[in-house]
């Protein structure tokens, strides 16, 4: 077996630093230092004493630098950028070839309540503006029973576009939304979510678990606690309006979590 030589040293050496600066343009802020690699040098040319490979960077040799938080102008125009890259997407062929414009959310980066539903209805396909019709009504009217207006609320949908026939979204059709959803959450960095629906709650939360056992409880998105109730288009007249009582114990529940006074019923 022929030993390496000196040539193959220095390669060696080119070797492990290319690799260290892929590691930190891929991000990686940590590696363990290992022990001395001692590498023989070959007979011919003539012995020499043996030489250590430099040990991996430690956490401070590749460390990337703290990136910062984003102000809050930042975030609102890294969102209007994901608008329009949402306009453009053609991952679901059906949705894409029956929209008539993607609907991507209504409200500002850095509220305190983020309401996320099940995907836009035709009204809001002409409107491109989420929670807009009867069920959106009804929204508003549970958003200003809690003291906030609209415009104080981020509101948006696991879908940025409407099924044909208002039908339940599709996993694949979730999936490819998923991405988008994760990135809005994350830019508006709302401090408490709403869950509205089941369908909403399952593909948040990634779980197959019934909304009767996600009611009740809060969980937790990368962090942030989430509240799951009945979707707004649930407690119209022709379904079931007896359940908004439900829905007003969970908001008054919500209300006491984040801190705020539960306003008095008009």
């Amino acid at each position: 077996m022929v030993e390496p030589t000196i040539d193959s040293e220095a390669t060696l050496r080119r070797q492990v630093l290319g690799h260290v600066q892929s590691l930190r343009g891929a991000g990686v802020e940590w590696l363990p230092a290992g022990a001395p690699l001692t590498i023989a040098l070959a007979a011919n040319p003539p012995a020499a004493p043996a030489v250590a490979a430099p040990s991996p960077p430690t956490v401070a040799a590749i460390s990337a630098s703290p990136v910062p938080v984003a102000s809050l102008d930042q975030r609102r125009q890294a969102l209007q950028v994901l608008a329009e890259e949402v306009k453009g997407c053609m991952k679901c062929p059906a949705l894409a070839s029956s929209r008539t414009q993607t609907v991507f959310a209504d409200g500002p980066p850095g509220v305190e309540l983020c309401f996320i539903g099940e995907a836009p209805g035709a009204d809001e396909d002409k409107q491109g503006r989420p929670f807009v019709g009867a069920a959106g009504q009804l929204l508003d009217r549970i958003i200003a029973a809690c003291g906030f207006k609209r415009a104080e609320v981020y509101i948006c949908n696991i879908l940025k576009c409407r099924p044909p026939g208002n039908r339940t979204p599709l996993p694949n059709e979730a999936a490819n939304c998923r991405g988008f959803l994760e990135r809005q959450i994350e830019l508006v960095q709302p401090k408490f979510i709403c869950a509205l629906g089941g369908c909403a709650a399952t593909n948040l939360l990634q779980t197959t678990l019934s909304l009767g056992k996600l009611r009740g409880k809060f969980h937790d998105w990368k962090g942030i606690p989430v509240m799951v109730t009945y979707h707004p288009a649930y407690l119209l007249p022709h379904r079931a309006p007896e359940k908004k009582k439900e829905v007003w114990e969970d908001m008054q529940w919500l209300l006491k979590q984040m801190g705020r006074q539960v306003p008095p019923r008009t």
